[in-house]
């Protein structure tokens, strides 16, 4: 029942299994468990783009996923906000916000006066990475996880590993049990980890940073697959309202990278070879650990956050959102076919979601007489405060606006409290 509600909460999923057999008599009867179950997070995917970019997939991933797997189609998102750490919580504990603790990204903490970022933990120390990219655990999630229901269902014989260039998109799927959670770290160009899961970074892990992959892979640029005049699902390239890639002052085609740049680590976060990289490094990781050549079901979580960078950069109606997806479903066939050759046909269950989708650009919309626009929390709590010190003598009543919540002030509240009081006292007297 878990997982059927993980599925129908995930926009969109789509699931690639094995078959069902066919007893003598005509009855069907469910296959053996799988050797691997795949979960395949793509950050910030719009159901659309299933369907937008269609003519120009391969046909070998995104559409092979929808011809021979499970399309679930009638879905829908039930919480608010919609970011990354809420919605891999959401799809890995069937949970909702309110229950699993993941309330956001990051949220403010009325008791500290500190905003709280959802896997930070003073207490984990980094493996193979920076102090400040490595305090990381999922202990600030209250719920386990279907990874963790999977290790408890076998005396913890089932290995779970979770893989995302974002540290939530790694930690957060894979529960509080897992085997291991590797994400990128900007200021070293490499995958690393916490000693939550381990003490030291396996050797096969070690190698993998060893080769310096994000400078290679950027050391040819990036152009479009097709002819830029092909990419008639998009707009022009080089809008007004776009953004640059970090660490250059381009907006457009064709991006050329230098290496010895200080920023080309966070640069490669946006490009579609961060994606490429995460599946090269999912390969490494189910060969490495043996995934998938056991008696017991392992699991793999990957979240590709690339098309989240390049989503927030360019906007979802840009070349460049355009041409990730389509390097993306390469990715996808690829990684379909070696999971065909590794594991087998029929021996592993994979499902592809999204934790969230993507609003087009105000400003966009602006240029085709769609009323849209900002919402400017600064501006608007500081209007609301001098309200409130307007009407009720109360200086920054207001401490707080994240996730859409406002959050009261201790100096509000406990003036609150003592007219409250006060009231109840004078109601007695009378």
């Amino acid at each position: 029942m878990l997982f059927r509600s993980i599925l129908f909460i995930c926009l969109p999923t789509i699931l690639h299994a094995q078959k069902n057999k066919t007893l003598v008599n005509g009855a069907k009867q469910q296959s053996e468990k799988p050797k691997l179950v795949i979960g395949l997070v793509i950050d910030q995917m719009r159901w659309d783009y299933l369907h937008r970019y269609k003519n120009e997939y391969t046909g070998k991933g995104f559409l092979e996923l929808m011809r021979n797997g499970f399309s679930c189609d009638n879905t829908m998102i039930t919480h608010i906000p919609t970011y990354t750490a809420v919605g891999h919580t959401g799809v890995y504990t069937g949970s909702y916000p309110s229950i699993h603790g993941i309330v956001g990204n990051e949220w403010y903490d009325r008791n500290s006066g500190k905003t709280i970022y959802c896997t930070e933990d003073s207490t984990a120390h980094a493996v193979g990475g920076s102090q400040k990219a490595g305090a990381m655990s999922p202990r600030n999630m209250l719920t386990t996880t279907i990874t963790d229901e999977l290790r408890m269902s076998n005396e913890f014989w089932s290995r779970v590993i979770g893989i995302s260039m974002k540290d939530r998109g790694a930690i957060l799927p894979t529960g509080h049990s897992a085997n291991a959670a590797y994400w990128y770290d900007d200021s070293t160009g490499t995958m690393m980890s916490s000693d939550y899961y381990m003490k030291q970074l396996p050797e096969w892990v070690n190698k993998f940073n060893k080769e310096s992959r994000p400078e290679k892979y950027l050391r040819s640029g990036w152009n479009t697959l097709l002819p830029i005049d092909l990419y008639v699902n998009s707009t022009d390239d080089d809008m007004p309202f776009e953004g640059n890639l970090s660490g250059t002052k381009q907006r457009h085609f064709p991006y050329e990278f230098n290496p010895d740049s200080l920023k080309i680590n966070k640069t490669f976060r946006s490009t579609p070879m961060g994606s490429t990289y995460c599946f090269d490094f999912a390969k490494k990781a189910i060969e490495s650990e043996q995934l998938g050549k056991r008696q017991y079901t392992d699991f793999l979580a990957l979240s590709i956050s690339s098309t989240d960078y390049i989503g927030h950069t360019f906007g979802p109606n840009s070349i460049e959102n355009q041409d990730a997806y389509m390097r993306l479903d390469g990715d996808i066939a690829d990684f379909i076919k070696y999971l065909d050759e590794k594991i087998g046909k029929g021996n592993y269950l994979l499902f592809l979601t999204a934790d969230h989708g993507v609003a087009h650009n105000p400003t966009y919309l602006n240029q085709h007489n769609i009323p849209a626009g900002i919402f400017k929390g600064e501006a608007t709590m500081k209007i609301l405060n001098d309200s409130i010190l307007e009407r009720f003598k109360i200086k920054d009543a207001l401490a707080a606006l994240e996730n859409y919540q406002l959050y009261y002030s201790k100096r509000f509240m406990t003036r609150s409290e003592e007219h409250t009081s006060e009231l109840q006292s004078r109601q007695y007297l009378v």
